[in-house]
């Protein structure tokens, strides 16, 4: 799936669905990509990892906006990090496209504010995905700590 940061670039224009229908539904055909491979590509933890680092760099861009030019190739090898994750089979090929073809479309500040924007919808459904179809390796038998409670019992000695 090849994400469209802007509908018209020239005239400032994001594409409408961007942050709704198309976070999802990349969202949905990673988590697949996840599910086929059971649990073994696109771990959640994988995702945020890359997640993290595009927002360090926001962080910094943020800090010094005069300096974006100078961190424009850094936020760029994002790419190669991306393909040597893929090489060992950490990423799937789709999640490595959405991160190939986004960054392919960074150019100024502007442009990647918004793939920050959109990475961050990407991974709220990417959460929600996860979660609502659970994991392979994940037993769903067991109560989860959410719903279960022990109750509390002050140190009893037993009677004798």
């Amino acid at each position: 799936m090849t994400v469209q940061l802007w509908k018209d670039r020239t005239g400032g224009i994001i594409d409408p669905e961007l942050f709704s229908t198309t976070a999802e539904a990349l969202a949905r055909e990673v988590n697949q990509e996840r599910l086929a491979s059971r649990d073994k590509v696109n771990k959640p933890t994988q995702i945020r990892k890359f997640f993290d680092e595009v927002n360090r760099y926001k962080g910094m861009a943020q800090a010094s906006p005069d300096d974006f030019a100078a961190l424009l190739p850094y936020i760029k090898m994002v790419n190669a990090k991306a393909a040597y994750a893929a090489g060992r089979d950490l990423i799937g090929v789709t999640f490595k496209g959405f991160i190939s073809d986004s960054l392919r479309q960074v150019h100024d500040r502007k442009d990647f504010e918004l793939f920050c924007g959109f990475f961050e919808a990407f991974l709220g459904y990417y959460k929600y995905c996860v979660e609502k179809e659970g994991n392979p390796g994940e037993h769903r038998s067991a109560p989860s700590s959410q719903n279960y409670r022990r109750e509390y019992v002050p140190n009893q000695r037993p009677q004798r």
